[in-house]
């Protein structure tokens, strides 16, 4: 087979395909990470942040632990998105009708 570009021979692909994230150098999900409830998550990530602001770390070193930085934050959004959905699923209206309330820290509105 040719390119009809530029009529050079075109060789079959040899290598498997990778998955779209090892080919955008994107790391894969870590299931441990998955599996961390999110106190534990928030630790780690904050460690992690603590690490790379001390320096002093190769650069591959720096960012394997970026990387592994981004997984922690990604998975404790996750977690709090979820969290945030329960409990707006858990506010009652009069009537006994659920209804959806914005929640931010200066409302103060008592639990």
């Amino acid at each position: 087979m040719t390119d009809p570009i530029t009529q050079d021979p075109i060789e079959p692909a040899t290598t498997a395909i990778q998955p779209a994230a090892a080919v955008a150098g994107t790391p894969l999900p870590d299931p441990a990470i998955a599996a961390m409830p999110f106190d534990r998550a928030l630790a780690e990530l904050q460690t992690v942040v603590g690490r790379l602001e001390t320096g002093g770390l190769p650069l591959e070193a720096s960012i394997e632990l970026y990387e592994r930085g981004v997984s922690l934050h990604e998975h404790c959004a996750r977690l709090l998105g979820g969290a945030e959905l329960r409990v707006q699923r858990l506010v009652d209206q009069a009537g006994g009708a659920l209804r959806t309330v914005d929640l931010s820290p200066d409302d103060g509105e008592g639990a």
